[in-house]
C-alpha cells in the first residue's frame, strides 16, 4: 500500500489534491460590486440615527465644555513655533463644511450594514473624544482677532457652543479621517485625490481658525485611525470576539510590549514639547501588546493581497518601522533568499524595489505585521504573530500554498526575518509533501540551506498514519 502523503493522498499520484478553509477575513461586498443592490437606502434610519448621534453631540460636546469652564486649573499646551501660525478667516469655511459631510454621510451609506459601521464609528470617536476633554481639559490659548462678513458670522455662530476647552484630541480632526476613509469608499478611484486633498484642508483648517493648538491635530488623527481600526469596512473587527491567550509565550511578550508602551508614554510625558510625538509608537506598542494578549493577527488588518488597512498601516507604523529595522539588522549578512528544496525558496519580507531581483516571484506569505510588496505574480497570506509557534492549521494552510504554487514555478516562503514563520511553513510542505520522513528531518533539511533558522521539530504538525 502506498505510503499517506499527509493531505489524505497516495505517493503514488503525481498531483495533489487539498481542502483548504477561506481565509480568516469576512469580507463585506465593497459598494457598487458583486452585482446590483436590491434593498433600498435606509433612509429612515439614516434620519432616525442623524437625530440620535446630533442630540449626543451637542449634549456631551457642551457637556465637556461647561465643566472645563467650571475649573481654574484648565492649561494648555503650546510649541513656540505655534505662534508664528496665522489667522486665515476665510479657512472657517473648509471648518464649518464637516457638518454637512458628517450629516450627508448618514444618507449616502447604501445599505443597513454600512450605516450601522458608519454611525458606531462616529460615536466613538465623540464618546472618546468627550472622555479625554473631561478627564484631560486643555485650552486653546490665543485670542482670535474681531472678523466681519460671512466669516466673522460662521465665527459668532461658532462661538455660541463651541468655547476654548475641548482641545485634544481633536474631535474635528478624528471625524475628518473618519468621513476620508468614508467618501473615499464611494468615489471612484480617480477622485479620490480630491476627498484627501479637501479633509486636510478641514484638518488643517482648526490651527489656521485658532481653534486648536497643534497637539491636537495629531492625536486627533490617532484618534480618527483608531476608529476606523476598531470598525473596519471589510475585515473583521479586531474586537468582535477577544480571547485572552493561553499561550505562555504570548502573553510574556505581550507583558513586555505593554510595558514598553507605558514606559514610552511616560517619556512622552516628561519631555512634553515634541516628545509628545512618542504618544504614536506608544499607543502602537499597546496594539501589539493587545495582539498578542487577545486580538491575534486580526489586529493588523491584513487582507489576502499582503495590504494592510489604511487605519492599521498608520497605526501599527512605529512598530512596522522598528521591526523592519530589526530584520535588516539580523539579515545584513544573509541573500535575499536561500533554496530549500524543489524549487522552494526561504527569505525576508522582500521591498518593492527587491521583487524585480527575486528567484522567485510566487509568494507565500506569513508575516502579519508587514505589508508584502506589490508587483508580484502570485501571493498566498497566512498571516501568523513572531516569535510564537504558529498555529497548527496556518502552517497546514500553507504548505497547501507552496504545493499549489510550485506548479507553475519556484516559490518564495517569507517572514520578517526568514528564520522562524517561514522555516516553519517550509519544514511543514516537507513534512506533509512526504520529502521528510519524520519532523527532525524536515527541519535539518531547512537548517541545511538556513542555519539560522529559528524552529523545533516539536512545532510542526505530526504526520497522519496510512491506514
Amino acid at each position: 500500500m502506498a505510503r499517506s502523503d499527509g493531505w489524505g493522498m497516495s505517493k503514488t499520484n503525481t498531483a495533489f489534491v487539498f481542502d483548504i478553509p477561506l481565509p480568516p477575513f469576512e469580507h463585506l461586498p465593497p459598494p457598487g460590486e458583486g452585482g446590483v443592490m436590491t434593498t433600498a437606502r435606509p433612509w429612515r434610519k439614516a434620519l432616525l440615527w442623524l437625530a440620535i448621534t446630533a442630540v449626543f453631540f451637542y449634549a456631551s460636546y457642551g457637556g465637556a465644555n461647561w465643566l472645563a469652564s467650571r475649573r481654574s486649573d484648565v492649561g494648555g499646551v503650546v510649541l513656540d513655533w505655534e505662534r508664528h501660525i496665522p489667522f486665515l478667516a476665510w479657512s472657517i469655511l473648509p471648518y464649518w463644511s464637516i457638518n454637512a459631510f458628517y450629516a450627508a454621510s448618514f444618507f449616502v451609506c447604501r445599505d443597513e450594514d454600512e450605516l450601522r459601521i458608519q454611525v458606531r464609528r462616529l460615536i466613538t470617536a465623540q464618546a472618546i473624544a468627550v472622555t479625554c476633554f473631561v478627564l484631560f481639559p486643555l485650552r486653546m490659548t490665543f485670542d482670535r482677532p474681531p472678523t466681519d462678513g460671512v466669516p466673522g458670522f460662521l465665527f459668532e455662530v461658532l462661538g455660541g457652543f463651541d468655547k476654548p476647552f475641548n482641545q485634544a484630541p481633536s474631535l474635528h480632526v478624528a471625524l475628518s479621517v473618519v468621513l476620508t476613509d468614508f467618501y473615499c469608499r464611494h468615489v471612484a478611484p480617480r477622485w479620490r485625490w480630491l476627498v484627501h486633498l479637501w479633509f486636510w484642508a478641514v484638518a488643517l483648517s482648526v490651527l489656521t481658525t485658532w481653534q486648536h493648538h497643534f497637539i491636537d491635530l495629531p492625536t486627533g488623527a490617532l484618534l480618527g485611525a483608531l476608529v476606523v481600526w476598531v470598525w473596519p469596512w471589510q475585515a473583521r473587527a479586531p474586537l468582535a470576539r477577544p480571547r485572552l491567550t493561553e499561550i505562555p509565550r504570548r502573553r510574556v511578550l505581550a507583558l513586555r510590549y505593554a510595558l514598553a508602551a507605558i514606559a514610552t508614554a511616560a517619556l512622552a510625558q516628561a519631555l512634553g514639547g515634541a516628545g509628545y510625538w512618542l504618544l504614536w509608537p506608544a499607543l502602537s506598542l499597546g496594539l501589539v501588546a493587545a495582539a498578542y494578549a487577545f486580538l491575534g493577527i486580526e489586529a493588523f488588518q491584513k487582507d489576502e493581497d499582503g495590504r494592510q488597512s489604511m487605519a492599521a498601516w498608520w497605526l501599527f507604523l512605529p512598530y512596522r518601522f522598528g521591526a523592519w529595522i530589526n530584520a535588516r539588522l539580523w539579515t545584513r549578512n544573509d541573500p535575499p533568499a536561500v533554496h530549500v528544496a524543489d524549487g522552494v525558496w526561504i527569505g525576508r519580507m522582500p521591498l518593492a524595489h527587491d521583487v524585480a531581483a527575486l528567484p522567485a516571484r510566487r509568494v507565500v506569505d506569513l508575516c502579519a505585521e508587514l505589508p508584502a510588496p506589490r508587483g508580484l505574480e502570485a501571493l498566498r497570506t497566512h498571516p501568523a504573530l513572531d516569535l510564537v509557534p504558529v498555529e497548527r492549521s496556518v502552517l497546514e494552510k500553507a504548505a497547501a500554498s507552496i504545493e499549489s504554487l510550485r506548479r507553475d514555478g519556484p516559490v518564495l516562503v517569507v517572514c520578517a526575518l526568514g528564520y522562524g514563520r517561514s522555516a516553519a511553513a517550509i519544514a511543514t510542505w516537507l513534512l506533509l509533501s512526504g520529502r521528510a520522513a519524520d519532523a527532525a528531518r524536515a527541519v535539518a533539511m531547512v537548517r541545511a540551506a538556513k542555519p539560522r533558522i529559528v524552529l523545533d521539530a516539536g512545532f510542526l504538525p505530526p504526520v497522519p498514519v496510512a491506514p
